[in-house]
């Protein structure tokens, strides 16, 4: 028993030294480490070219090390966006400037300038921590801030600023990150109807979202429309481990009316009513799907299939049916097409398919488990 106890108190001793950063690997660790070997080693040399070398000629500042760690080891954050790096590092340094001028001593003079720093940041909508930094660095910069006077917050550091940015938004694009990070858009029914898309008419609701915030009394480094498509995406991961044992080869339809890239216009129209579906697979010569076609696209001017033809939305015969839910309701499609490596045509999943399934799943009323005894 005391030795559980004393497992337990190292555990919570040890925990501080854990890694908290949700979604962080190895390999993102390690293009962080790269990133910021690059960017700040590329910053140092352009701006030693164009300031010149020597000690009286910063060729950067300090707080352009941690703008780099946030820059590329959380590009997603909304402190490490590009407006958020240079309007943080300027205006805090300029305000540090200030402080400096109008304020003798240095003690008060930095404290005076961080404050004020986080008050115009987060009125500027630019929040950057590295910004106190800058604004404390401009305070107690001693000569070399003082050779530079009222031109310190934008040569160096704004000069630098932007560098990094620069040189981050190449990292970032030749390494496969999305930045400057792009923020969920608000919900948006297709339609062009005041009601909600279906996925946000069930499960909870933005005022949820906001009450839980106030509740919890914190402040999250998440953009809340991020913080929203997250929580739906769990929702969807619960769903979809919790019945993954349903298929899409379970529910797929195996007798698929299709039609070739070379058929006429006219003989799609007539499938389509035909056989009273939505969704027609269009085949190369070689039977691998290319493309679908609906009424819809068959309505635009074109003389062929295949300039008619979307592209399709396909699934793997393994994948969980459920996962096709966030396809299925986005208004815009009607069916996935099941297909092998090759990419030829297996089944295909009807939003009547996914339907008749999930229909299946809910618990029937008057089952043992919901017997009240």
């Amino acid at each position: 028993m005391q030795h559980q106890e004393s497992q337990k108190a190292g555990s919570n001793r040890f925990r501080l030294f854990s890694p908290i950063l949700a979604g962080a690997t190895l390999r993102e660790r390690l293009i962080a480490c790269l990133g910021a070997l690059i960017g700040i080693g590329l910053t140092g040399v352009i701006s030693g070219y164009l300031f010149g070398q020597g000690p009286h000629l910063p060729l950067i500042v300090a707080p352009m090390g941690a703008s780099a760690v946030l820059l590329f080891a959380v590009p997603a954050s909304p402190l490490a966006q590009p407006w958020s790096i240079i309007g943080g590092n300027t205006i805090s340094a300029m305000i540090g400037i200030i402080a400096a001028y109008f304020i003798r001593d240095p003690i008060i003079a930095i404290g005076v300038g961080v404050s004020l720093a986080i008050g115009a940041m987060s009125f500027t909508r630019c929040l950057h921590p590295p910004g106190g930094a800058a604004a404390l660095t401009a305070v107690l910069g001693g000569p070399v801030v003082a050779g530079w006077g009222f031109l310190f917050p934008f040569v160096p550091v704004a000069l630098n600023s932007c560098i990094l940015v620069g040189l981050g938004l190449v990292f970032h694009k030749l390494s496969g990150r999305n930045y400057p990070h792009v923020v969920a858009k608000p919900a948006e029914n297709i339609h062009q109807t005041r009601d909600l898309p279906p996925p946000l008419r069930v499960g909870f609701r933005e005022e949820d979202v906001d009450a839980a915030l106030d509740e919890l009394d914190e402040t999250f480094d998440i953009d809340r429309a991020d913080l929203g498509r997250l929580l739906r995406q769990v929702e969807l991961q619960a769903a979809v481990r919790s019945h993954g044992d349903i298929s899409c080869a379970d529910i797929m339809s195996r007798d698929v009316i299709a039609i070739s890239e070379d058929a006429e216009p006219d003989h799609a129209r007539h499938l389509l009513l035909k056989h009273n579906i939505r969704t027609l697979p269009v085949k190369d010569r070689e039977g691998r799907l290319i493309g679908t076609v609906g009424l819809r696209e068959l309505s635009e001017s074109s003389d062929t299939i295949i300039g008619s033809a979307s592209k399709p939305a396909v699934a793997d015969a393994a994948d969980p049916a459920l996962s096709l839910l966030p396809v299925l309701t986005d208004g815009r499609t009607h069916a996935v097409i099941v297909v092998d490596a090759d990419w030829r045509v297996l089944g295909l999943i009807s939003q009547t398919d996914l339907l008749s399934a999930m229909a299946r799943l809910l618990p029937t009323r008057g089952t043992p488990a919901q017997v009240v005894a």
